[in-house]
């Protein structure tokens, strides 16, 4: 799925566009103890818990793409029956009107979710209404080509709210608050099948983990049964280790200084494209042949490719290069300079030590003090 098929998705939990049809949870204590479930028709709710679970439903589809959000393919191995996918089939065509099938579904999740505390599971199924669109992409809302029946599941937290004063309106005086049982925003969830090319794709899922660097795989193997790309935080670990073991003693400053411009320069090109830019292994080679890298150091690529990261990982450009800043760092200093002006750091040999040398291109500050520059004499240090 693309931001603009996760928008259209999300556009639709409000009241004027909700078609929601039912919801249903399972509230789990911190002893993976079913304390309560319960399954309602949505539009039957009153509008104030409609608003608080329209909050959660959005937050379940918001987050980066690559990192929060991760698009997820079911191997054809793992649609038969009795797998995961076939559960959640289950699921959505019964229109989670199936109590067996739901406690199942809440077993399962109970079973695998590694979590210290209580937590809520919340399911919903919709049925949306796709509107059809003309040539240049106005919606024809009596032109409808497909319903797309999805569910969405998101996994909540359940904490007990602050201690703290509140003001009593009745008794006009400040009182000790009672302390609730409050429900956070999700922490995980995936919505099935996928809504990819406005179009329902039932060999396809969305994930979506607050936390990019804990995907909490083995719910993903329980539940979805889908194999998990690199986290994003492992993706940059990968990136590096690779460029590092196929540059050896040639991994200087101004190839790895190359290699990010060039990545920035890639990102800047496909800035307006629907899709992140997602770099394979050809293509990460490709990157690095554009970066001044010699052949010869490309011999053992492939194989510190498929060590490290794996052979069919797929790598996203925004997850192992910053747009913000260029790092230059030692032990004991750090230099972030604005990355399109990476022209003003370089390496040089000063009296025998390796230096870095930074162009001053305008004035000084030390802790938000204007310095003078030595008289102004001097243009680099």
């Amino acid at each position: 799925m693309i931001k603009k098929e996760i928008s259209e998705i999300k556009r639709q939990f409000t009241p004027n566009s909700c078609s929601i049809s039912r919801i249903c949870g399972c509230y789990v204590d911190g002893e993976k103890n079913k304390k309560a479930t319960f399954k309602e028709a949505f539009l039957s709710l009153p509008e104030e818990d409609m608003f608080k679970y329209f909050e959660i439903l959005r937050k379940n589809l918001s987050g980066t793409l690559g990192k929060n959000l991760l698009n997820l393919e079911f191997p054809l191995s793992a649609e038969g029956e009795g797998t995961p996918h076939d559960l959640l089939m289950k699921l959505r065509a019964t229109r989670l009107t199936d109590d067996e099938l739901l406690d199942t579904f809440y077993d399962r999740i109970i079973e695998s979710y590694d979590y210290v505390g209580n937590f809520l599971i919340l399911l919903i199924h919709d049925a949306y209404d796709i509107p059809g669109r003309t040539s240049d992409g106005i919606e024809m809302e009596d032109a409808s080509d497909e319903v797309y029946s999805y569910i969405l599941c998101s996994i909540c937290p359940v904490d007990l709210s602050k201690p703290g004063l509140s003001y009593n309106e009745i008794e006009s005086n400040f009182q000790n608050r009672i302390r609730d049982w409050v429900v956070g925003m999700p922490e995980w969830g995936f919505l099935f099948p996928a809504f990819n090319d406005r179009s329902t794709d039932l060999h396809s899922t969305l994930l979506y983990t607050k936390k990019s660097e804990d995907l909490h795989d083995s719910v993903v193997e329980r539940i979805l049964g889908c194999p998990l790309p690199l986290p994003a935080g492992s993706q940059k670990e990968s990136f590096q280790a690779i460029i590092e073991d196929t540059l050896g003693d040639a991994c200087d400053y101004e190839t790895v200084k190359t290699i990010h411009e060039n990545l920035n320069e890639l990102i800047s090109e496909h800035k307006d494209d629907p899709e992140p830019v997602v770099l394979d292994k050809y293509q990460v080679k490709t990157l690095l042949e554009n970066s001044g890298v010699e052949e010869e150091q490309l011999e053992n690529f492939d194989q510190n490719f498929d060590e490290t990261a794996g052979e069919r990982a797929s790598i996203y450009a925004s997850n192992i290069a910053s747009t913000r800043a260029f790092e230059v760092k030692t032990p004991d200093v750090v230099v972030k300079v604005n990355p399109e002006r990476t022209d003003l750091v370089e390496t040089r040999e000063i009296d025998g030590r390796q230096c870095l040398v930074i162009t001053i291109d305008g004035g000084i500050e030390v802790n938000g003090i204007l310095v003078n520059q030595n008289g102004g004499t001097n243009t680099e240090n």
